[in-house]
């Protein structure tokens, strides 16, 4: 047998023996800041991991969703380090002239985690009580609407970006540093409408300060009670949520990769985590690692358009 091919069979029979025994150490998962969408699901999943796996995992949250992407793509690829973060990971490429990664070659994925639905809501001074009602007046005063988002490239503003591309509404976008500060120049009437996550609409709407009209999921969402989506108020095949996923270094073996899926899988399917996931405004949707990399690669074309489209950056 040739001297190159025994060499691949001893690599291969020392990863299968090390796969068997992993793992031996406790484990870090790398997320975003605290109180995020990435956060609560790197904490809920960490916690039953531990439980599952007899080793601890180990939250690490940085700043900066470029920064955490280079650390876990550039971590050793031997299932002790894990990443979590949302969408942006594999959207952002197309607003930056660079980045440090690739969301597709620097990756392995492991499972959708879950998503988190965006709501449609406007100022009651607004005069239209349905969405369809909106998209006739914006039609009818081009340019004289004004929709809030977050920071430039959140899910937000991307989910307004596509409501105009598809409705082929001239509405003017208005950004701010975070969502609450939008939202507060939305109850007072500075600006007209928006597309902010459950947790910021629902107390709003409840209170009468903000009128909601549709919820952005592609299916109604229990985090949104009674309203319908965008695609049945009027906008067939409309759909943009935030989305929470786990990663591993890319050469991770294939092994690890199928074992970290089956245990944070079935960490998500335990009704008490489902619940704290509603609590944080994220809906649980488990997936296999090839669902995964199916859903960013039909996201990447389909939002990288009306990234490209609306020029939008985020440097």
């Amino acid at each position: 047998m040739p001297a190159v091919a025994i060499s691949m069979m001893t690599s291969l029979v020392a990863v299968a023996a090390e796969t068997q025994i992993w793992p031996t150490k406790p484990l870090r998962m790398l997320t975003a800041e605290l109180g995020g969408g990435s956060d609560l699901s790197a904490r809920l999943i960490a916690q039953g991991l531990s439980g599952n796996l007899g080793q601890q995992v180990v939250v690490d949250n940085r700043v900066g969703g470029v920064i955490i992407a280079d650390v876990a793509a550039k971590s050793a690829p031997d299932g002790y380090t894990l990443f979590t973060y949302s969408s942006t990971l594999w959207l952002i490429p197309f607003m930056r002239k660079q980045t440090p990664y690739d969301p597709v070659k620097d990756f392995a994925p492991v499972t959708l985690v879950g998503s988190s639905p965006m709501v449609l809501v406007t100022h009651p001074s607004v005069a239209a009580t349905s969405m369809k009602e909106l998209i006739a007046l914006a039609k009818a005063k081009p340019g004289e609407l004004n929709f809030a988002s977050g920071p430039a490239g959140a899910i937000p503003h991307l989910a307004g970006e596509l409501f105009k591309a598809m409705t082929g509404i001239d509405i003017v976008h208005v950004g701010y540093k975070g969502v609450g500060l939008a939202v507060i120049d939305l109850m007072g009437g500075r600006v007209q409408l928006m597309f902010p996550n459950a947790s910021a609409a629902l107390p709003q709407i409840r209170n009468g300060r903000l009128r909601g009209l549709a919820v952005s999921s592609a299916k109604p969402s229990a985090l949104a009670p009674g309203l319908p989506t965008v695609a049945e108020a009027g906008l067939p095949g409309y759909e943009c949520v935030a989305m929470y996923a786990v990663f591993l270094p890319v050469k991770t073996p294939p092994a690890l990769v199928t074992r970290l899926n089956r245990e944070i899988v079935q960490v998500l399917t335990r009704q008490d985590i489902r619940e704290k996931f509603l609590l944080g405004s994220t809906e649980v949707v488990a997936s296999s690692p090839q669902g995964l990399a199916d859903i960013m690669k039909s996201e990447m074309a389909r939002m990288g358009k009306v990234i490209k489209a609306a020029n939008i950056s985020a440097e």
